[in-house]
């Protein structure tokens, strides 16, 4: 065992297990009980994140009115820096990996950060059980995921994650709303919930494993895309996201970032927690159908095939998770552009033209996803937005007329699919 191994001993993992944010679920704790009766969790969760939406968009630290401005007033100690968390330089580095490579980590998103989530069973059974990804609209759950990473990643702004900065309030919300969702699991499945087993709902392992899907998976998934980062994009990535996890009160973040050698141990360890559940079958089946709808005619298996795809050589266990998830097979016709591009490894001849497709198509898709996000959520409460730069580079129109042209196409897509949809119910 070498002494980047003695840092994560399993014993380490069992405490996080157990762990949650005592300090903000103390907040949380006394601010629910100052509470008058009839208001209840939902309520005052929809009031934080509506106020969140307004700092957000008038760019200054959250505050509002009563009840959301009582929550924010008792967090002022979570809003700064660590004293290891100012290197600009690092920062920059970070952010520039979204920014240079957003298509392709918006496809990373989808089809392996989330199935990620998915089989973790508690993970699994909070999303199913408490928010609104498996019963109303996943795709709002999603494009708040998708707006953390604009906030944090994708300003090409190092102050982003300075207090009243967006990357900021979006960590200090974070952190308030995991502190909400323990207390709903509390109230809805009480006893019933397995604290042995899973411990805490959003426990610090959890957090750490989240940490670890948008970065060390994202950097394995564009790896399985034809983007390869190099070890300083990697660690600067990882410094940026650890800063932003100390914010979110991830206790590993609290005294220094991750680094590159912790890479491989936490890995090792996080990848004991795949397994299959019903919820974890459910929420992977919604995601892709709401993928799938929005796919051009001719490309509606594109994100199953995408997602067998980059799980296809993943390492500790994870090539398991799509058939833990249950995900359909993948297209013929990517089976054997897959097959494809695997024959022509070695092959400079033959490599470089079938890899150009397959990142022609992991952009497409990724620029179908981004484009699915602002249609559904560019003028709602928790809105979805992405700065006009990174618009202009990935050639992505926001405007009204745009929105509208995209969804009477995306209505005729629907209508032509339905017959064939119904001949093949959940064959496909």
């Amino acid at each position: 065992m070498n002494v980047h191994d003695e840092r994560w001993p399993e014993e380490r993992f069992r405490q996080l297990r157990q762990q949650a944010d005592p300090d903000i679920d103390k907040v949380v704790a006394e601010y629910l009980e100052a509470q008058p009766d009839g208001k209840g969790v939902l309520d005052l969760v929809k009031a934080v994140i509506e106020e969140l939406g307004k700092a957000k968009l008038e760019a200054r630290a959250p505050s509002g009115e009563p009840p959301a401005s009582e929550i924010f007033e008792a967090l002022d100690f979570a809003k700064e820096l660590p004293d290891w968390g100012d290197d600009r330089e690092l920062l920059a580095k970070g952010q520039s990996v979204f920014a240079d490579y957003g298509l392709y980590q918006s496809a990373a998103l989808f089809c392996k950060c989330l199935p990620m989530a998915y089989v973790e069973v508690s993970s699994a059974k909070v999303l199913a059980g408490v928010s609104n990804l498996a019963t109303h609209s996943l795709t709002r759950r999603v494009a708040e995921t998708g707006q953390m990473l604009v906030d944090v990643m994708g300003l090409r702004a190092t102050d982003s994650l300075r207090p009243g900065r967006p990357g900021n309030t979006t960590a200090l919300g974070l952190r308030v709303l995991h502190s909400f969702v323990r207390a709903l699991v509390n109230e809805r499945f009480g006893d019933h919930w397995d604290t042995e087993r899973f411990g805490p709902p959003v426990n610090q392992e959890l957090l750490l494993a989240t940490i670890f899907d948008f970065s060390v998976v994202t950097w394995e998934a564009l790896e399985t895309m034809g983007v390869v980062l190099t070890d300083e994009q990697r660690a600067a990535h990882l410094y940026t996201w650890s800063v932003f996890g100390h914010l979110m009160g991830v206790d590993v973040c609290r005294d220094g970032p991750l680094t590159l050698d912790d890479v491989e141990p936490v890995s090792r360890r996080l990848g004991r927690l795949y397994e299959s559940s019903e919820e974890g079958r459910l929420l992977m089946a919604r995601l892709l159908a709401e993928m799938e709808g929005f796919m051009h005619l001719g490309w509606r298996k594109l994100p199953r095939s995408l997602v067998h795809w980059v799980f296809r050589d993943a390492k500790y266990g994870a090539d398991r998770v799509p058939e833990l998830l249950g995900v359909p097979k993948a297209a013929w016709w990517f089976t054997a552009l897959f097959a494809a591009a695997r024959a022509a490894h070695g092959r400079n001849w033959l490599a470089a033209p079938v890899d150009g497709v397959v990142r022609w198509l992991v952009r497409r898709a990724g620029r179908h996803i981004v484009v699915a996000l602002i249609d559904r959520h560019s003028d709602r409460q928790a809105a979805f937005r992405i700065p006009d730069e990174l618009a202009r580079a990935w050639r992505i129109k926001q405007s009204a007329p745009a929105v509208k042209t995209r969804e009477i196409r995306r209505t005729v897509r629907e209508t032509l699919r339905a017959p064939t949809q119904g001949r093949k119910g959940l064959r496909t």
